[in-house]
This record gives structure tokens, C-alpha cells and sequence, in this order.
């Protein structure tokens, strides 16, 4: 499907690219369903179907109501719509997360913490694996009976450890508290249903599954009733004004059918690639791997590499080979440092992180090849 011209593409969790279905179906709408879904006419219409169509594919998967879908810019916009609704509209007075979350809730909570004082912001730690543990999460919850949402990652998109939806859902619902789901890099890769594990908002975005970007979703269960942060045409059942990037929603649901429908062949393919890489990076000497062994996303390898003189230039040495992936280091005033996240579970700094990210589509030889460049630049 995808023409990388002669390089290895292995930062799948950073974006895919998109397929050619989902391309082809996007072209279509471009080309032929051009008109606005308010419109009442037979352009409108048509265009209005399919958003309403896209919204049920998209309900299906999750196990929710058409009515609890609405159709955003990406998962970042829904974290941020959430966040400040519960806020101005359900009175949410205290906010439990993790030190380990996507900057699209650190961030926000941070801008949260300075707009609004009387808003406690609780980050509760992670384990050596990057995952909070249930019953520190119980014993927050207990500290107060204030209006709570909890919000947590169903994926680490950083070193791919995978909370356990259910068991988290069930202590909120126990204590009363909202529970919200970042499932940017679950979405459409593993079953989730919404009623099952008691969730109240959850976010995505399409390009992290075949889909275009600039597109994204938000589930509202329909027992929370907020306002819209966006006004004007009062599109998205009033939730969020604007004219529907029809082409966009389309795409996104034609990448979640593909998804879905491919969900079992497509792990099996993931977790055997991962397997492989372990195993062929494993090799190198003092090598060790972030995040958790068993509850894993399967298409996360997060490598840690032992400090040396080479160990900084690994990045610009894969990006010359040909191999594209994701660094673990932020980088400040010109000086690297651990990410958040690797900070969160205790990483030492001396070591090199690179986050590696496989689809259906990454090969045993592009994996062979990617041990054979590490290896090479180990022994240098």
C-alpha cells in the first residue's frame, strides 16, 4: 500500500500514512459530495449521510449511541473540550491523572491549575512500567467526596504500557467519579466498549490509524450534559459549530471499518513483529526495554541504550541509514533530557531511548536490517 521510497518507516505512533481506501473514499467525497450538510438540498443531503453514516460506524465500534459521537479536529481538541466543560458545566472540582500522560493533558491541566485555583489537579505516580496502581488510585478518590474526573491513557504512545480499562472504570463508578479515556493510540486497534468499563469521555484522532489528520472524535456519555466551547451554526447535534469536515469524518469512519475489520490479522502480524525486534535488538549488549512485557500495545518498542560516546548520534545515524523513529528525549535550550514519561519511570538519563513503532505493513527484513544498523553502530 505505502511507497516510503527506499526508507524504513517505524514511527507508526507518531502518524500513519494513509491507506488508499480510505484516500480513494475521501477523493470520492471531495469530487462528487461537495455539499454542506446543512444545506437541504440534494448536495446537503447527501453530504449530511454521510457524517450521519461515518457517526454510526464509529458508535458501533464502541458500543455507543449515534448520539454520544461528535466529530472534532483531533484528540487534543476533545481532551481540551472535556477538560473545561466538566469544569464550567458539571462542576468537576477535582482532576485525577497521571505524570505520565500525553502533553495534551499535562498541558492543559497546567493552563487549568492558573485559570481556575479552586480546581485541585492530582498527578498521581506510575510504576517502574509506566502504569498507575489501582489502589492509589482508590486511596486518591477516597481523600475527597468533590465532583472528580479521572482521566488516564488507555496507551502509553511513549513506551506502549496499556492500563486496564474495566478495572479502572469499575473503581470510578464505585466512587463516584467521571472517568475519561485517551485512546489516540488504542483507537480502532483493540476492543473497547464504553458501557462495559463505565467510561464517560473518550478522545482519538483518525491519522493514528490509517485516517487522515485534522480529524477527530469524542465520545460524551449522553448522562453528561455540557455546553459547546464552539459557537456560531450550532452543527454537531450544537456541540461544535463550524461546517463538518465531511471528507475528513468519512475518512476517519472508512479507516475505523478497515480497523475493525482487520483487528485480529493485524494484531497477530504487530505482536509477531515485536517479538521479532526484541528479540533481534536483544542482542546488543546492556539493551533493555522500557514499558511493560505483558499489558503492551504490540505495535511499541520502546529501547533503551546503554551510554557511550556514540549513543547521542543514534537518532542522526538511523535517519542517514534511512530508518525514521521517535527519539525519548525532549530537547531544551539545546540539551537533551528524559521525556515526562520516562522521567515518570525512573529511566536513567545517561541512557539513549528510541521509541520504535510498527504497523501490519513493517517486514522481518526492514526489522533485520534495523538490528543490523544498531548492531553496526553499537560496535563502532
Amino acid at each position: 500500500m505505502m511507497n516510503t521510497k527506499n526508507k524504513i518507516y517505524l514511527d507508526y505512533a507518531a502518524t500513519t500514512p494513509i491507506d488508499d481506501e480510505v484516500a480513494h473514499y475521501m477523493y470520492q467525497i471531495l469530487k462528487d459530495d461537495f455539499g454542506n450538510p446543512s444545506s437541504i438540498h440534494h448536495y446537503g443531503r447527501k453530504a449530511k449521510m454521510i457524517v450521519e453514516q461515518s457517526r454510526k460506524t464509529i458508535a458501533n465500534y464502541l458500543s455507543a449511541s449515534i448520539g454520544e459521537i461528535f466529530f472534532t479536529s483531533g484528540a487534543t481538541e476533545s481532551c481540551h473540550t472535556i477538560f473545561y466543560s466538566c469544569i464550567q458545566d458539571l462542576g468537576v472540582k477535582r482532576i485525577i491523572s497521571s505524570i505520565a500522560e500525553h502533553h495534551c493533558t499535562t498541558h492543559t491541566l497546567a493552563e487549568i491549575q492558573k485559570k481556575f485555583p479552586d480546581v485541585e489537579i492530582v498527578l498521581l505516580p506510575t510504576n517502574k512500567v509506566g502504569r498507575i496502581e489501582n489502589d492509589v488510585l482508590e486511596k486518591a478518590l477516597k481523600k475527597s467526596d468533590q465532583p472528580t474526573l479521572v482521566s488516564l491513557m488507555h496507551g502509553n504512545n511513549e513506551i506502549g504500557t496499556m492500563h486496564d480499562l474495566l478495572s479502572i472504570g469499575n473503581i470510578c463508578k464505585e466512587y463516584g467519579a467521571m472517568f475519561m479515556v485517551d485512546a489516540a493510540q488504542t483507537f480502532g486497534k483493540y476492543p473497547i466498549n464504553v458501557n462495559d468499563c463505565n467510561i464517560s469521555f473518550l478522545t482519538a484522532s483518525a491519522h493514528k490509524l490509517f485516517g487522515p489528520k485534522g480529524t477527530g472524535l469524542l465520545y460524551i456519555n449522553s448522562n453528561n450534559i455540557i455546553k459547546p466551547l464552539f459557537l456560531g451554526g450550532s452543527q454537531e447535534r450544537n456541540m461544535r459549530s463550524g461546517t463538518e469536515n465531511v471528507h475528513g469524518i468519512g475518512g476517519f469512519a472508512k479507516a475505523t471499518e478497515l480497523a475493525v475489520a482487520n483487528m485480529e490479522s493485524r494484531q497477530q502480524s504487530l505482536k509477531e513483529i515485536k517479538s521479532y525486534a526484541k528479540e533481534k535488538i536483544s542482542v546488543i549488549p546492556n539493551v533493555t526495554f522500557n514499558g511493560c512485557s505483558d499489558k503492551t500495545m504490540s505495535h511499541i518498542l520502546s529501547v533503551s541504550f546503554p551510554p557511550s560516546e556514540n549513543s547521542d548520534l543514534i537518532m542522526f545515524n538511523l535517519d542517514i541509514a534511512g530508518i525514521c523513529a521517535s527519539s525519548g528525549s525532549a530537547c531544551s535550550s539545546g540539551v537533551e533530557h528524559d521525556s515526562h514519561v520516562l522521567q515518570a519511570i525512573d529511566h536513567d538519563p545517561k541512557r539513549k531511548t528510541i521509541r520504535f513503532s510498527f504497523s501490519h505493513f513493517t517486514t522481518k527484513e526492514e526489522i533485520d536490517f534495523l538490528a543490523k544498523t544498531l548492531t553496526d553502530l553499537a560496535n563502532r
